[in-house]
């Protein structure tokens, strides 16, 4: 891994990432009861090249965040034509933002993901937990559920901001 301290010239040290990487395995709010303590949020490549945003619900685990999407929704359409992307979250006292590429899991793989996060029963996936997990609270409550494809982004880089004193603004290259 290559780190780059963005912060050298202010005199800030570069951020520790796996301080950070225990930060995200924790789920870690940006504040306790924070409103938004577990917004994540996908950038992909529209056709026309222009960037789409979107909150996601996305998971952080075997070193790389993990979400679902349906067929036929914009970020769908998009990492099938153009598999980059870029996900965004706050952790506590620090904002990351991850850079690669979103590798969509066939079924069986996707099972043995959610069997090591525990959510599965009996070889079946638990819906009401693996919402919980990737699912914005919005799609809760929906009945009319797409069938869902679930990605892995492959890391090419990341860029954490640290929030708290002294601060700090690193890039890894993995």
């Amino acid at each position: 891994m290559e780190i780059i301290n963005l912060g050298e010239s202010d005199g800030l040290p570069p951020v520790d990432w796996a301080a950070v990487v225990e930060q995200l395995a924790a789920g870690s709010a940006p504040a306790p009861d924070a409103v938004n303590s577990r917004t994540t949020w996908l950038s992909t490549v529209n056709e026309d090249g222009s960037p789409h945003v979107t909150a996601v619900g996305a998971m952080w685990l075997d070193g790389t965040f993990w979400f679902q999407t349906g067929t036929g929704t914009r970020k769908w359409r998009n990492v099938a034509r153009d598999p980059r992307c870029s996900i965004a979250v706050s952790i506590r006292n620090a904002d990351v933002v991850i850079e690669g590429d979103a590798a969509r899991l066939p079924n069986r793989a996707r099972w043995r993901v959610l069997r090591r996060r525990g959510l599965t029963t009996a070889g079946r996936s638990n819906p009401t937990a693996v919402g919980r997990a990737l699912l914005p609270r919005s799609t809760h409550r929906r009945k009319d559920h797409p069938p869902w494809h679930m990605y892995r982004i492959e890391p090419r880089s990341a860029i954490v901001t640290l929030a708290a004193e002294p601060g700090g603004l690193t890039r890894f290259r993995f």
